[in-house]
């Protein structure tokens, strides 16, 4: 072999190692992309529970009576809150106070929410949403595993949320990282606490009836919200309390997490 064919061979060994690392990266990119685009998911599986205040707890009116719903499906429901990663990967901005790629996106309002998902759904073909009411509850509450606690996943405040910056809480008047926290029976994380969570209800007045795939209101103006935030007190972080915003809004201390269905 003369030195023209040797170093001929050496060029297309190098070509193809770089092509190799180029279509590599460009998997690992692709692989990137997607996390970043769709959130991890928890299942929960359909079932019964009593929705509402069911202790002495009860700060308003709005989390009584106590009553029976039924969820006939089971779905998907992200299992941390969307972060300021998956926001900006779809919209572009990032409109949050506190800034930070793993803290929760916040700072938006139901609409603007609205806009995010219709975007993804485009991006990925799937059907992400927003949970109802009663499906925010049922997966706090931790589901069919479901051990009773007041917050999501214990009953001490400390273990599952931050809190309560007005309130001697452990917040620091700040969002924090997703998933720091111990998470509920079903392994879904800040479902009390960091930032309160968009539900796609109108918010409607609780009966005594027992409900079956409750869908809220069809006349009140007001969006429901969730789960207390960095803010405000632990009363707030409870898994019963209803909290009702405007929908054109925007609100620091309010982000969201995803639902897919079955």
């Amino acid at each position: 072999m003369n030195h023209k064919h040797f170093f001929a061979i050496i060029a297309m060994v190098a070509m193809c190692i770089a092509l190799f690392s180029t279509c590599k990266k460009d998997k690992k990119n692709e692989s990137e992309k997607k996390f970043e685009l769709e959130p991890e998911m928890v299942l929960v599986e359909a079932g019964t529970f009593t929705m509402g205040c069911t202790d002495t707890d009860c700060i308003v009116d709005r989390e009584l009576p106590a009553h029976q719903v039924t969820l006939t499906k089971s779905y998907y429901i992200g299992k941390y809150e969307v972060t300021q990663a998956q926001w900006k990967a779809v919209m572009g901005n990032n409109p949050s106070y506190d800034q930070g790629d793993d803290l929760p996106v916040a700072w938006l309002s139901w609409e603007d929410v609205q806009k995010f998902i219709a975007k993804l759904n485009e991006m990925t073909g799937k059907n992400y949403r927003l949970p109802t009411e009663a499906e925010w509850e049922f997966a706090a509450r931790g589901g069919n595993q479901s051990k009773g606690y007041k917050y999501s996943g214990s009953d001490n405040i400390d273990d599952v949320a931050w809190y309560g910056a007005v309130a001697g809480g452990n917040s620091g008047n700040s969002t924090h990282t997703i998933g720091i926290k111990q998470p509920n029976e079903l392994g879904i994380y800040d479902m009390s606490g960091n930032v309160y969570e968009y539900c796609n209800d109108l918010y409607a007045s609780y009966t005594e009836e027992p409900q079956t795939d409750p869908q809220g209101s069809v006349g009140d103006s007001l969006r429901v919200v969730r789960g207390g935030d960095f803010y405000y007190s632990a009363m707030y972080c409870r898994v019963a309390y209803r909290g009702k915003v405007t929908p054109s809004f925007a609100y620091q201390n309010v982000g969201f997490r995803l639902v897919l269905s079955l």
